[in-house]
């Protein structure tokens, strides 16, 4: 039986997590992103965050990346993004994020953020991914890793739209 289209949207409106007994070492989850000059400018807003690298194009010209380029924290935020909503998901805490930054992300980069089980903490309920991101090219952009406290409930909520 095929869905109706009604159910079907109701269903993509709905987000469900992954809770920790039902994590697996080696689960993943991803989400492709294209990083605009308005995603720039919208992260300096909430932020505060104005460095002139990130906000004025003609100093940025005079920088050795040669332009503008975004926050590095805003390649965390996709990060979380993808833990947040997909992987452990709705209810997950944020404990802990180790990060390196490899090369600048410059606007029109398409970013691939990728995130990995792998450990698990059975008596505290936490869980280690191993965090990615690479640009169009494959290269590696940021890598890490997050402890995350993994909701022990099967949630299943409506998608909330972003303002």
């Amino acid at each position: 039986m095929v869905p109706s289209n009604e159910n079907h949207a109701l269903a993509d409106a709905m987000v469900e997590n992954v809770p920790f007994d039902e994590l697996q070492i080696g689960q993943t989850a991803s989400l492709t992103r294209k990083v605009e000059r308005t995603d720039i400018q919208a992260f300096a807003a909430v932020s505060g965050d104005t460095n002139p690298v990130h906000m004025d194009e003609a100093y940025a010209e005079t920088t050795l990346f040669k332009g503008i380029i975004a926050h590095g924290m805003l390649s965390a935020a996709l990060i979380s993004s993808v833990l947040g909503n997909q992987l452990p998901g709705p209810g997950s805490i944020y404990l802990e994020q180790g990060m390196r930054f490899f090369r600048p992300v410059h606007v029109g980069d398409t970013l691939t953020v990728s995130v990995t089980v792998i450990s698990k903490n059975e008596a505290k309920k936490q869980a280690e991914f191993d965090c990615l991101v690479l640009n169009q090219k494959g290269e590696k952009v940021v890598s890490g890793v997050a402890r995350i406290l993994v909701p022990t409930e099967k949630l299943r909520v409506p998608k909330i739209s972003a303002p």
